[in-house]
């Protein structure tokens, strides 16, 4: 059953659920939403497959919700090899129609093409830096952790690029890869933990 919402604390948004704890109020009534919240959502995430699995699915996000690319996580799992950057890399036209065909995914031929284009620069960046290039690379961007008197308290004061995400962008753009502006850039750092947005009165903030 999916838990409704009961009440929310006043000047901050957060809301809380029958279970009784206290949420970011983004996170809405969605059990698979309640999950990656509570679970992945801001933790320090590592490893480069992990780490261009999570650029990939943001790519695909923009203009969407997040709930309609994790419902189909498992679709872009299979459709794109467990996101083996080796594999991606070798599609060719054949493998775009198929995906093109796959109602598990989002069937957007740019957001295709630029997984493509970015396993390819992802191999790239591997072979200049060796293992662990793209964790090395995108957690050198990750700001300095803010105090927990600053932490935010409302939506709005969540931004949608910071400083660290635009250069963030622009050194992935060098490095060859596509559909990652600076909003998905910083989509990826809260994501991934290199910044922590969970609100003020949330039972992950408290954890942290």
């Amino acid at each position: 059953m999916i838990p409704p919402v009961a009440r929310t604390l006043p000047d901050v948004d957060v809301t809380i659920a029958d279970d009784g704890l206290a949420r970011c109020g983004w996170v809405g009534r969605d059990p698979e939403y309640l999950r990656y919240h509570d679970e992945e959502w801001g933790r320090p995430m590592h490893g480069d497959r992990a780490l261009f699995e999570k650029i990939t699915l943001e790519a695909f996000q923009s203009g969407l919700s997040w709930i309609t690319i994790l419902r189909r996580r498992e679709g872009f799992r299979t459709a794109f090899a467990s996101f083996d950057p080796a594999a991606i890399a070798a599609y060719d036209e054949n493998d775009v129609a198929r995906l093109l065909a796959d109602t598990g995914i989002i069937r957007n031929k740019a957001k295709i093409d630029a997984t493509i284009s970015n396993a390819r620069a992802l191999l790239a960046l591997l072979a200049e830096d060796g293992d662990g290039a793209l964790d090395r690379l995108i957690w050198d961007f990750a700001p300095p952790a803010r105090p927990e008197t600053d932490r935010p308290r409302v939506l709005g004061d969540l931004p949608a690029i910071t400083p660290e995400s635009t250069a963030l962008s622009k050194e992935l753009k060098k490095r060859g890869f596509r559909f990652f502006g600076p909003t998905t850039a910083y989509a990826l750092m809260q994501a991934g933990g290199l910044v922590d947005d969970h609100l003020t009165g949330c039972f992950r903030a408290a954890a942290e």
